[in-house]
């Protein structure tokens, strides 16, 4: 699981940080097994996390800091990945490579990844599913198959935004 939430301490290394994914697995001495270890590297190199791994997590920018705590949910190796907003505080380059690299870990390691966003746009582009939870009918699909049933449509009120279905994008009325 990954929270919008600051992390606990952020003195602690990227890699001790990241060890800390294994701590469900290790016994009360938090001893990292070998198998620890392979996970833990194996998720370091999937996140191209090398240069990082001595640095203090209060000297990583938010993406890179993002990337860690995705590295981290992943070394836990559970079969479902929750995260909360993961793309929030990020710039339009960095909120793309966080849901590209999202959909890269699901595809290669067939993982779900489960996750909340105000991004509709980059989502509809990027995700294999969606649900929308607008108070009313919550509509789960493709998100093809959402533009398609017009699903986008109830998100916003209609007299200042409605939605493109050719471009799959939002439009402001002026």
């Amino acid at each position: 699981m990954v929270l919008t939430e600051p992390i606990a301490s952020k003195n602690l290394s990227v890699y001790e940080l990241l060890a800390l994914g294994r701590q469900p697995y290790t016994n009360w001495l938090g001893k990292l097994a070998n198998d620890d270890i392979s996970i833990i590297n194996k998720s370091i190199a999937l996140l191209e996390l090398e240069p990082f791994l001595d640095k203090k997590c209060f000297q990583l920018s938010d993406g890179q800091l993002q990337r860690v705590l995705i590295a981290r949910a992943l070394i836990q190796d559970t079969d479902i990945i929750l995260l909360d907003e993961p793309t929030t505080h990020l710039d339009l380059y960095h909120k793309v490579q966080i849901l590209k690299l999202l959909k890269s870990i699901a595809h290669e390691t067939n993982k779900s990844i489960l996750f909340t966003s105000h991004e509709i746009e980059l989502a509809i582009q990027l995700c294999d599913k969606m649900l929308i939870l607008d108070g009313t009918n919550n509509a789960f699909d493709q998100p093809c198959n959402l533009i398609a049933n017009n699903s986008f449509d109830s998100l916003f009120p209609t007299d200042t935004i409605s939605f493109d279905p050719n471009t799959g994008s939002f439009r402001i009325k002026k």
